[in-house]
């Protein structure tokens, strides 16, 4: 395991879990993290799955105890988040290495602007039967996760404003089976980059601790405009990753 990522990788995936506890978004700041590292595109995507479903797995957990969680709900969107999310990791394992970088960081800077920009309304449960609203959770969770297994970053966003937009759940009910549906994503992911040998073990286990840490001590501060806080944190990890990257393909050593 290469000490200068540990030290590059632990904080940003710390701050990652820390933003993400206050307002959403760490993600785009955790994936980077190993991007800046200098790990391959895969690679970082794997190992990034290892260290955030650690973080996802408490964060459910805590959910689930203080009963956000409608387990009567919850298998229908798993399962598809599950079947999704193995879908969108194989096809982004089939690509080219290069190839998948170019898009990923083509899609790093619009999902951040689709996030950033994202309003979670608190609006109250749209009454609908129960059979259309599994029906209609179990779509956006496949939707979602087949984008969650290929790429990540804020898809847990994108799972709770669809299931408040098109499934009717009011925020705290959208909020636990967007935890339990996210979580089946990261599993399903993690299993098919593992399989493919795209998971470093050590840094993202490692990584892990400092993400939970950070999730732990977001959730238990109270931060006023939490999304201006997290704004210039998320525009700055983009921006560090753009220069590196300029850096290895115009810099000195590309020739």
């Amino acid at each position: 395991m290469d000490i200068s990522a540990l030290l590059l990788v632990c904080p940003l995936v710390f701050l990652g879990g820390f933003v993400d506890a206050i307002a959403g978004g760490g993600g785009l700041i955790a994936l980077p993290a190993y991007l800046i590292a200098g790990l391959p595109p895969h690679l970082a995507i794997g190992t990034n799955k290892l260290s955030s479903t650690l973080g996802m797995a408490v964060s459910t957990w805590k959910l689930a105890r203080s009963g956000f969680v409608d387990w009567s709900l919850a298998p229908s969107p798993a399962l598809a988040a599950f079947l999704g999310s193995t879908g969108g990791a194989l096809l982004a394992l089939s690509l080219p290495a290069e190839i998948f970088k170019i898009i990923l960081l083509v899609l790093l800077p619009v999902v951040a602007c689709i996030v950033l920009r994202s309003k979670k309304t608190d609006a109250p449960a749209c009454s609908m039967k129960r059979s259309r609203r599994m029906l209609i959770l179990g779509a956006c969770a496949l939707t979602c996760g087949a984008y969650d297994g290929f790429y990540g970053p804020g898809a847990g966003t994108f799972l709770l404003i669809s299931f408040t937009a098109f499934a009717g759940l009011d925020v705290r009910s959208a909020a636990g089976q967007m935890k339990v549906a996210n979580l089946a994503c990261g599993l399903a992911a993690l299993a098919t980059f593992a399989a493919a040998g795209e998971v470093d073990w050590m840094l993202g286990l490692v990584a892990g601790m400092f993400g939970i840490a950070g999730h732990y001590i977001g959730a238990s501060l109270v931060v006023k405009n939490g999304a201006k806080v997290v704004r210039p944190i998320i525009v700055c990890v983009l921006c560090l990753l753009f220069v590196k990257t300029l850096w290895v393909y115009l810099g000195p050593t590309a020739a």
